[in-house]
Protein backbone atom coordinates (compact mmCIF):
# COMPACT_ATOMS: atom_id res chain seq x y z
CA UNK A 1 0.00 0.00 0.00
CA UNK A 2 2.96 2.38 0.60
CA UNK A 3 4.65 2.02 -2.58
CA UNK A 4 1.62 2.16 -4.28
CA UNK A 5 0.72 5.99 -2.94
CA UNK A 6 4.60 6.53 -3.24
CA UNK A 7 3.87 5.39 -6.77
CA UNK A 8 1.18 8.36 -7.06
CA UNK A 9 2.47 10.78 -6.01
CA UNK A 10 5.26 10.25 -8.09
CA UNK A 11 2.89 10.18 -11.16
CA UNK A 12 0.84 13.11 -9.70
CA UNK A 13 4.01 14.88 -9.74
CA UNK A 14 5.32 13.76 -12.74
CA UNK A 15 1.87 15.22 -14.37
CA UNK A 16 2.39 18.12 -12.97
CA UNK A 17 5.98 19.13 -13.76
CA UNK A 18 5.02 18.08 -17.32
CA UNK A 19 1.91 21.08 -17.50
CA UNK A 20 4.31 23.43 -15.71
CA UNK A 21 6.72 22.72 -18.54
CA UNK A 22 4.32 23.16 -21.02
CA UNK A 23 3.18 26.75 -20.30
CA UNK A 24 6.86 27.56 -19.68
CA UNK A 25 8.24 26.25 -22.81
CA UNK A 26 5.69 26.63 -25.93
CA UNK A 27 5.56 30.13 -25.66
CA UNK A 28 9.01 30.15 -25.93
CA UNK A 29 9.21 27.76 -28.77
CA UNK A 30 6.46 29.77 -30.56
CA UNK A 31 8.50 33.09 -29.99
CA UNK A 32 11.09 31.37 -31.86
CA UNK A 33 9.11 29.61 -34.99
CA UNK A 34 7.70 33.35 -35.46
CA UNK A 35 11.21 34.81 -35.80
CA UNK A 36 11.66 33.00 -38.65
CA UNK A 37 7.90 34.03 -40.55
CA UNK A 38 7.17 36.37 -42.74
CA UNK A 39 4.96 39.56 -41.56
CA UNK A 40 2.64 38.63 -44.11
CA UNK A 41 2.32 35.30 -42.95
CA UNK A 42 1.92 36.68 -38.97
CA UNK A 43 -0.91 38.44 -39.57
CA UNK A 44 -2.93 36.74 -42.67
CA UNK A 45 -2.49 32.96 -41.13
CA UNK A 46 -3.34 33.50 -37.71
CA UNK A 47 -1.85 31.37 -35.11
CA UNK A 48 0.33 28.61 -36.61
CA UNK A 49 3.03 26.90 -34.76
CA UNK A 50 5.61 26.26 -37.29
CA UNK A 51 5.64 28.90 -40.58
CA UNK A 52 4.79 28.10 -43.70
CA UNK A 53 7.70 29.46 -45.34
CA UNK A 54 11.12 29.60 -43.58
CA UNK A 55 12.88 32.87 -43.98
CA UNK A 56 15.93 34.53 -42.37
CA UNK A 57 15.15 37.74 -43.45
CA UNK A 58 14.26 38.82 -40.18
CA UNK A 59 17.95 38.06 -38.67
CA UNK A 60 19.47 39.64 -41.83
CA UNK A 61 17.28 42.79 -41.50
CA UNK A 62 18.66 43.55 -38.20
CA UNK A 63 21.96 42.56 -38.27
CA UNK A 64 22.34 44.56 -41.49
CA UNK A 65 20.76 47.64 -40.03
CA UNK A 66 23.73 49.10 -37.88
CA UNK A 67 22.76 52.68 -38.11
CA UNK A 68 19.71 52.57 -36.85
CA UNK A 69 19.45 48.70 -34.94
CA UNK A 70 23.70 48.01 -33.96
CA UNK A 71 22.65 44.70 -32.68
CA UNK A 72 26.31 43.83 -32.43
CA UNK A 73 27.42 46.76 -30.53
CA UNK A 74 24.58 46.52 -28.07
CA UNK A 75 25.58 42.65 -27.79
CA UNK A 76 29.45 43.95 -27.15
CA UNK A 77 27.83 46.40 -24.42
CA UNK A 78 25.84 44.26 -22.87
CA UNK A 79 28.97 41.60 -22.26
CA UNK A 80 31.04 44.22 -21.12
CA UNK A 81 28.43 45.24 -18.75
CA UNK A 82 27.04 42.04 -17.40
CA UNK A 83 30.53 40.51 -17.32
CA UNK A 84 32.15 43.81 -15.08
CA UNK A 85 29.11 43.69 -13.09
CA UNK A 86 29.11 39.98 -12.23
CA UNK A 87 33.37 40.07 -11.77
CA UNK A 88 32.28 42.73 -8.88
CA UNK A 89 29.73 41.32 -7.57
CA UNK A 90 31.71 38.07 -6.54
CA UNK A 91 34.92 40.19 -5.55
CA UNK A 92 32.31 42.19 -3.17
CA UNK A 93 29.94 39.50 -2.03
CA UNK A 94 32.74 36.96 -1.23
CA UNK A 95 34.64 39.37 0.95
CA UNK A 96 31.64 40.91 2.51
CA UNK A 97 30.69 37.53 2.97
CA UNK A 98 33.39 36.65 5.00
CA UNK A 99 33.67 39.39 6.90
CA UNK A 100 29.97 39.03 8.66
CA UNK A 101 30.67 35.44 9.26
CA UNK A 102 34.42 34.86 9.71
CA UNK A 103 35.63 38.10 11.82
CA UNK A 104 34.58 39.72 14.99
CA UNK A 105 34.12 43.02 15.29
CA UNK A 106 32.19 45.43 17.42
CA UNK A 107 28.18 45.86 16.22
CA UNK A 108 28.44 42.62 13.06
CA UNK A 109 25.29 41.85 14.06
CA UNK A 110 24.08 44.85 13.95
CA UNK A 111 24.99 46.04 10.88
CA UNK A 112 23.93 42.69 9.01
CA UNK A 113 20.66 43.17 10.28
CA UNK A 114 20.93 46.92 9.09
CA UNK A 115 22.06 45.90 5.60
CA UNK A 116 19.48 43.01 5.37
CA UNK A 117 16.53 45.73 6.15
CA UNK A 118 17.66 47.53 2.38
CA UNK A 119 15.88 44.54 0.77
CA UNK A 120 12.65 45.69 2.17
CA UNK A 121 12.73 49.04 0.07
CA UNK A 122 11.60 48.38 -3.93
CA UNK A 123 14.55 49.36 -6.07
CA UNK A 124 13.06 51.82 -8.03
CA UNK A 125 13.27 54.23 -4.96
CA UNK A 126 17.06 54.45 -5.98
CA UNK A 127 16.56 55.26 -9.38
CA UNK A 128 16.76 59.79 -8.68
CA UNK A 129 19.58 59.77 -6.25
CA UNK A 130 21.52 57.28 -8.23
CA UNK A 131 20.89 58.96 -11.22
CA UNK A 132 22.40 62.11 -9.73
CA UNK A 133 25.36 60.41 -8.27
CA UNK A 134 25.92 58.97 -11.99
CA UNK A 135 25.73 62.45 -12.82
CA UNK A 136 27.91 64.13 -10.15
CA UNK A 137 30.71 61.11 -10.83
CA UNK A 138 30.32 61.76 -15.26
CA UNK A 139 29.33 58.28 -15.41
CA UNK A 140 26.07 58.56 -17.33
CA UNK A 141 25.93 57.27 -20.54
CA UNK A 142 28.65 54.63 -19.92
CA UNK A 143 29.22 51.37 -18.49
CA UNK A 144 30.38 52.16 -15.23
CA UNK A 145 26.69 53.60 -14.22
CA UNK A 146 25.56 49.81 -13.99
CA UNK A 147 28.69 48.08 -13.13
CA UNK A 148 29.14 49.33 -10.02
CA UNK A 149 25.75 49.98 -8.74
CA UNK A 150 25.52 46.41 -8.80
CA UNK A 151 27.59 45.32 -6.09
CA UNK A 152 25.02 46.40 -3.36
CA UNK A 153 23.11 43.34 -3.63
CA UNK A 154 22.51 42.59 0.09
CA UNK A 155 20.74 39.42 -0.70
CA UNK A 156 23.74 37.64 -2.64
CA UNK A 157 25.57 38.38 0.81
CA UNK A 158 23.22 36.83 2.82
CA UNK A 159 23.37 34.08 0.37
CA UNK A 160 26.95 33.37 0.68
CA UNK A 161 26.98 33.99 4.71
CA UNK A 162 24.71 31.64 5.21
CA UNK A 163 26.68 28.90 2.85
CA UNK A 164 29.86 29.78 4.95
CA UNK A 165 28.14 29.34 8.06
CA UNK A 166 27.80 25.85 7.44
CA UNK A 167 31.68 25.48 6.86
CA UNK A 168 33.32 24.32 10.24
CA UNK A 169 34.87 26.86 12.20
CA UNK A 170 37.47 24.02 13.01
CA UNK A 171 39.06 24.60 9.58
CA UNK A 172 39.49 27.95 9.75
CA UNK A 173 41.37 27.59 13.28
CA UNK A 174 43.45 24.85 12.08
CA UNK A 175 45.07 27.35 9.37
CA UNK A 176 45.27 30.26 12.52
CA UNK A 177 47.73 27.66 14.26
CA UNK A 178 50.02 26.99 10.95
CA UNK A 179 50.36 30.58 10.83
CA UNK A 180 47.64 31.43 8.29
CA UNK A 181 46.02 35.24 8.20
CA UNK A 182 42.59 35.87 7.42
CA UNK A 183 43.65 36.62 4.25
CA UNK A 184 45.33 33.69 3.35
CA UNK A 185 42.15 31.52 5.52
CA UNK A 186 39.73 33.24 3.16
CA UNK A 187 42.29 32.67 -0.22
CA UNK A 188 43.16 29.12 0.41
CA UNK A 189 40.85 27.48 2.89
CA UNK A 190 36.96 29.57 2.64
CA UNK A 191 37.05 30.32 -1.24
CA UNK A 192 37.31 26.87 -3.04
CA UNK A 193 34.65 25.61 -0.54
CA UNK A 194 31.83 28.24 -1.17
CA UNK A 195 32.60 27.93 -5.28
CA UNK A 196 29.30 26.48 -5.75
CA UNK A 197 27.29 29.54 -4.35
CA UNK A 198 29.96 31.82 -5.76
CA UNK A 199 28.52 29.78 -9.72
CA UNK A 200 25.25 30.80 -8.46
CA UNK A 201 25.61 34.44 -7.28
CA UNK A 202 27.40 34.75 -11.16
CA UNK A 203 24.68 33.55 -12.74
CA UNK A 204 22.07 35.25 -11.06
CA UNK A 205 23.81 38.45 -11.14
CA UNK A 206 24.87 38.31 -15.08
CA UNK A 207 21.13 37.28 -16.20
CA UNK A 208 19.68 40.33 -14.04
CA UNK A 209 22.67 42.68 -15.84
CA UNK A 210 21.66 41.29 -18.74
CA UNK A 211 17.90 41.39 -18.45
CA UNK A 212 18.09 44.65 -16.43
CA UNK A 213 15.62 47.07 -18.74
CA UNK A 214 14.40 49.86 -16.58
CA UNK A 215 17.69 51.67 -15.83
CA UNK A 216 19.81 51.34 -18.65
CA UNK A 217 16.85 53.26 -20.20
CA UNK A 218 17.25 55.90 -17.80
CA UNK A 219 21.12 55.81 -17.93
CA UNK A 220 21.93 55.78 -21.42
CA UNK A 221 21.29 58.24 -24.21
CA UNK A 222 23.64 57.03 -26.98
CA UNK A 223 22.33 54.32 -28.97
CA UNK A 224 25.26 53.50 -29.61
CA UNK A 225 26.63 53.15 -26.06
CA UNK A 226 23.07 50.70 -24.89
CA UNK A 227 22.57 47.29 -23.78
CA UNK A 228 20.49 44.99 -26.11
CA UNK A 229 17.73 45.24 -23.94
CA UNK A 230 16.55 48.78 -24.56
CA UNK A 231 17.92 48.05 -27.35
CA UNK A 232 14.64 46.02 -28.22
CA UNK A 233 12.34 48.62 -26.80
CA UNK A 234 13.99 50.63 -29.84
CA UNK A 235 13.29 48.03 -31.99
CA UNK A 236 9.40 48.00 -30.80
CA UNK A 237 9.26 51.40 -32.07
CA UNK A 238 10.95 51.10 -35.40
CA UNK A 239 9.51 47.77 -36.57
CA UNK A 240 5.72 48.15 -33.96
CA UNK A 241 4.50 46.06 -36.56
CA UNK A 242 6.46 43.82 -37.25
CA UNK A 243 6.13 41.08 -34.49
CA UNK A 244 8.57 38.27 -36.33
CA UNK A 245 11.54 40.61 -36.31
CA UNK A 246 10.89 42.00 -32.83
CA UNK A 247 10.83 38.22 -31.83
CA UNK A 248 14.13 37.78 -34.21
CA UNK A 249 15.90 40.50 -31.62
CA UNK A 250 14.65 39.13 -28.54
CA UNK A 251 15.77 35.59 -29.71
CA UNK A 252 19.29 37.14 -30.63
CA UNK A 253 19.01 38.53 -26.61
CA UNK A 254 18.63 35.54 -25.28
CA UNK A 255 21.21 33.59 -25.95
CA UNK A 256 23.99 34.10 -23.92
CA UNK A 257 21.58 33.71 -20.93
CA UNK A 258 20.66 30.51 -22.24
CA UNK A 259 23.84 28.93 -22.64
CA UNK A 260 24.83 29.94 -19.55
CA UNK A 261 22.07 28.36 -17.66
CA UNK A 262 23.10 25.03 -19.94
CA UNK A 263 26.38 25.26 -18.37
CA UNK A 264 26.01 26.24 -14.87
CA UNK A 265 22.81 24.06 -14.08
CA UNK A 266 24.32 21.59 -12.20
CA UNK A 267 26.49 24.35 -10.06
CA UNK A 268 22.88 25.90 -9.49
CA UNK A 269 21.35 22.50 -8.21
CA UNK A 270 24.71 21.80 -5.88
CA UNK A 271 23.88 25.07 -4.30
CA UNK A 272 20.45 24.01 -2.99
CA UNK A 273 22.42 22.24 -0.16
CA UNK A 274 23.68 24.70 2.28
CA UNK A 275 26.19 21.91 3.35
CA UNK A 276 27.64 20.93 -0.07
CA UNK A 277 30.95 23.06 0.94
CA UNK A 278 31.91 20.42 3.35
CA UNK A 279 32.74 17.10 1.85
CA UNK A 280 33.12 13.98 4.67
Amino acid sequence: MQKKKQGATQWISLLFLTVLGIIWIVPLLYGVMSSFKSNIEMQSVGFRFLPINWILTNYTRLLQNTANTPVFRWFLNSLVIAGGSTILVLIVTSLSAFAFSRLRFKGKNILFIFLLSTMMFPPVMNIIPLYKIMTALGWANTPWAMIFPAATGAFNIFLVRQFMDNIPIAYDEAARIDGASDWQIFRIVILPLIKPVLYVVALFTFTASWNDFLWPSIVFSDINKMPITPGLKLLQGMYVADIPTLMAGAIIAIIPTFILYLIAQKYFLQSMSLSVGVKG
